[in-house]
């Protein structure tokens, strides 16, 4: 009796492997493009929350705060709320809080 050698060739590896390649190199723009739409997703949440502060702020002093500063200063809003993503900061102008 011969005994059979059963595995894969390496043929059969290469192809498998091409395989996982194409599909994890199809998928990657996907990822990279929904991992964008939750971060600004993100930095539209923090602009909400700012306009709430902002509006808190203006029922306790009866005007605008002219920076975010004066929120963070006030205890409405924490540092890590006034930026997103590293690269924008939180701007207030005629009471809106914008994302810059």
């Amino acid at each position: 009796m011969k005994k059979q050698n059963r595995g894969f060739t390496l043929l059969e590896m290469v192809i498998v492997l091409l395989v996982i390649s194409v599909i994890f190199l199809l998928s990657v723009p996907n990822i990279q493009k929904t991992m964008a739409v939750v971060k600004e997703k993100g930095c539209r949440g923090i602009e909400k929350v700012a306009d709430a502060a902002i509006l808190q702020y203006r029922l306790e002093h009866g005007m605008d705060p002219s920076s975010a500063e004066e929120l963070i200063g006030e205890g409405l809003l924490s540092e890590e709320q006034a930026e997103c993503g590293g690269n924008k900061h939180l701007v207030i102008r005629d009471g809106q809080a914008y994302m810059e």
